[in-house]
């Protein structure tokens, strides 16, 4: 099983945009991988984007969207804060696991929040409204907070006993009818039902493809 540690405290860098990418590499070149594990945590301080240019942002934003498509099922566990890189790959997976004591930060710089896709994605899961004051003003989101909103799945104080039993629930999840499914989901929140139906109805064609005929799908 593929896994990731990732540190919000340490600046984005190119070791950043390596590490992630050869994870995505390994989870790419041997299909059928069960489950990719990141464990996030820390979240940075203050001229954390010295140093950062444009191009290397455009990299890590291009390499999270890779982890948002792969063919396998994500799992993030995240203890504490949470910010920075820890956030941006966060919100990228699709199951979270949280300890009671952690906490999401949008964190800020030159006198405003990190104007990242980790803010498109916040809104994108929870809403606009109810994720105002986390990125405009830098107020952290706690573990209840987040859970309340759907940013993390899971509160636990076995967050390792909590990683085996998703796995185990996974199994069998990965390939390209799982990255079929996110795209569906993705696509739902700027889709008319006119421009929707079609893919839904290929991916339901294919489901009934897969199924032996006289076998319920």
């Amino acid at each position: 099983m593929p896994i990731l540690k990732i540190d919000g405290t340490a600046p984005l860098s190119a070791g950043s945009v390596k590490a992630l990418a050869a994870l995505c590499d390994q989870t790419e070149d041997h299909p059928g991988t069960e489950a990719v594990t990141l464990h996030v945590e820390g979240a940075p301080t203050e001229g954390w984007t010295t140093g950062l240019n444009v191009a290397l942002v455009t990299k890590w934003e291009r390499t999270l969207r890779r982890l948002e498509r792969l063919p396998a099922p994500t799992i993030a566990v995240v203890r504490g804060d949470c910010g920075g890189t820890a956030l941006d790959a966060l919100l990228a997976t699709d199951v979270r696991i949280a300890t009671p004591g952690a906490r999401l930060l949008v964190s800020g710089d030159a006198g405003a929040t990190w104007p990242g896709m980790a803010s498109y994605r916040l809104v994108q899961q929870a809403g606009a409204a109810r994720v105002r004051r986390a990125v405009v003003l830098g107020v952290p989101l706690t573990a209840a907070d987040a859970a309340a909103l759907g940013l993390v799945d899971e509160l636990t104080d076995d967050p390792e006993g909590a990683l085996a039993a998703t796995v185990r629930r996974l199994a069998g999840r990965s390939g390209k009818e799982l990255a079929i499914r996110r795209q569906l989901l993705f696509d739902a929140t700027t889709t008319s039902f006119e421009d929707a139906i079609g893919p839904h109805l290929a991916a339901c064609d294919r489901a009934l493809r897969r199924v032996p005929v006289g076998e319920a799908p």
